[in-house]
């Protein structure tokens, strides 16, 4: 009797518990509204898109060790290790300032990224580059391989949709137009504006002799400033950096932080067709919906 007693207690104890969580499940699905749904898309879209930003820096290995740093927090947490506990927690209290240090160039990065999106530039219309011109083009190339030939060391810029103004104000404002003379003159050794690089903006040399900012990923020997400092530029902007090596006339191309060596004339005209194709599809885009009207 006793027996069945506690059988019969424990059966309607557990069917209680059952419904309880059924209700429970029940009532908390009906307050879900389609704003929550919503909130979970975006902030798992933002995280996926943080951790493509960041995957191929250095700041993926500072992330791994923050993460490591918040296990050990919640370790200590559960393990009751008050002393350690006591130290982490201190330490994040300054976590967002230490975050923002740390991440300054991805979140910089991550900054250009939103601003380079179309719903964005629809409210500015001077952002937009003019392609390079065919006669521009061939002007740069005669330049390249002339100087790649007496192995004069050279950097030349081609500005995308990044705007390059605070670079081209560290140089000498030039404003002109584009000449296989005027770019072998300006890198010509000893000259006044031979040390640093030729911004090329709107179908015009912009500036010479500007500073641009040297990559502080770790590189092999065999690269110098003049290589470092191309690379630098394309990891914070979208812009082409051509340059010609003054060791051995090698011709190479710096582009989203990587660099192309070994360039020849066929590369570099296939180069300059993919730079100037974003815009000229955008033009026909245009023309066709002109037309259409």
């Amino acid at each position: 009797m006793f027996s069945y007693n506690l059988c019969d207690l424990y059966r309607r104890h557990k069917n209680t518990d059952g419904d309880y969580l059924q209700n429970f499940i029940n009532y908390n699905l009906l307050l879900i509204r389609v704003s929550d749904f919503l909130d979970i898309l975006v902030v798992s879209f933002l995280i996926y898109k943080i951790m493509l930003w960041i995957k191929d820096t250095r700041a993926w290995i500072l992330f791994k060790g923050l993460i490591t740093i918040l296990i050990i927090f919640l370790l200590s947490s559960y393990f009751n290790l008050s002393t350690l506990y006591f130290l982490i927690s201190k330490t994040f209290s300054v976590g967002v300032i230490a975050i923002i240090v740390l991440f300054q160039p991805e979140i910089r990065k991550a900054l250009e990224q939103i601003g380079k999106q179309k719903f964005i530039n629809a409210f500015n219309s001077d952002n937009k580059n003019k392609n390079i011109s065919h006669k521009s083009i061939l002007e740069i190339i005669k330049a390249l391989k002339h100087m790649s030939e007496r192995k004069t060391g050279s950097l030349i810029v081609l500005t995308r949709e990044i705007p390059l103004g605070d670079f081209e104000q560290t140089g000498i404002i030039l404003d002109s137009v584009i000449s296989h003379e005027l770019l072998i003159n300006i890198f010509e050794d000893k000259t006044p504006l031979h040390d640093g690089a030729v911004i090329i903006n709107n179908n015009k040399i912009k500036s010479a002799s500007c500073i641009l900012p040297l990559s502080q990923n770790i590189f092999k020997h065999e690269l110098g400033t003049r290589h470092r400092a191309a690379i630098g530029l394309s990891e914070v902007s979208d812009s082409y950096v051509f340059i010609v090596s003054e060791e051995s006339g090698e011709i190479s191309l710096a582009r989203n932080g990587k660099l192309i060596k070994n360039l020849d004339d066929k590369n570099i005209k296939n180069i300059f067709a993919n730079f100037n194709l974003k815009h000229n599809l955008k033009k026909k885009i245009k023309e066709r919906k002109y037309n259409k009207k």
